[in-house]
């Protein structure tokens, strides 16, 4: 099993002289592909910075960086753009749904970048996550928990080898945010993707295979879970 996500020396920092801000301090971390790893830490660990990064959204400061075979130091605009469409699958806490188009567009958006049928491909992709029969319907018509299922579908629909997930159930209640990462879990097993998963919530980590905790920019603790716990059983 290679590796799909390799950290090496990895820093960034924002600002200069009394307003620089280190982010991340010379980060070491490889992860395997298909595993699902917990990123854990408080506000201004660094947790929503690494994932950036990882993602192509945000670009390190210095340090060696490749994700699924890609090097991601230098890369343009454009081939950023390119490497998050062929690679990866950001999900966040707020679902970002157009409120003016129904789950089923929602998500053929993103799948007609891919897919040669995206209306059928993202009525495929819905029914995977149990919203087979809510396709046509708006956001305002969906719960929270649905929102964030079609959101988890809009992410899926292009295959992405990598998934990042930014406090996915952040804004949902306790039973709807377990269910959450459930299907998360779920749908990694059976696709065998690699999840980064970053929460403040301690208790999530007992679910992933590997957990990272961060603290001021740097890694503090990195262990693997010798028996990741369902989702459906997790307290908080």
């Amino acid at each position: 099993m290679g590796s799909a996500i390799v950290l090496d020396g990895v820093s960034k920092t924002y600002g200069a002289g009394v307003t620089e801000v280190h982010a991340l301090r010379r980060v070491d971390v490889e992860v395997p592909s298909g595993q699902f790893v917990v990123i854990l830490g408080p506000s201004g660990s660094g947790k929503t910075t690494l994932l950036n990064i990882v993602g192509a959204i945000d670009e390190p400061t210095s340090g060696i960086l490749e994700v699924d075979g890609v090097n991601l130091v230098g890369l343009e605009g454009d081939e950023q753009v390119s490497f998050r469409r062929a690679s990866v699958g950001f999900i966040f806490q707020f679902f970002n749904l157009i409120p003016s188009l129904t789950a089923a567009e929602n998500v053929e958006l993103v799948a007609d970048l891919t897919s040669h049928d995206g209306a059928a491909h993202a009525r495929e992709v819905l029914a995977q996550v149990g919203l087979g029969e809510r396709s046509d319907h708006f956001p305002s018509q969906l719960s929270g928990g649905e929102q964030q299922r079609v959101a988890v579908a809009r992410a899926l629909v292009k295959e992405p080898s990598i998934l990042l997930c930014d406090e996915p159930t952040g804004e949902l209640d306790f039973e709807t945010g377990r269910m959450i990462l459930a299907l998360l879990r779920r749908l990694s097993d059976e696709n065998g993707q690699t999840v980064l998963l970053v929460t403040h919530n301690a208790a999530i980590g007992a679910m992933g295979d590997r957990v990272i905790r961060l603290r001021d920019g740097e890694v503090a603790e990195d262990i693997l879970v010798e028996v990741p716990l369902p989702a459906t059983e997790l307290t908080w």
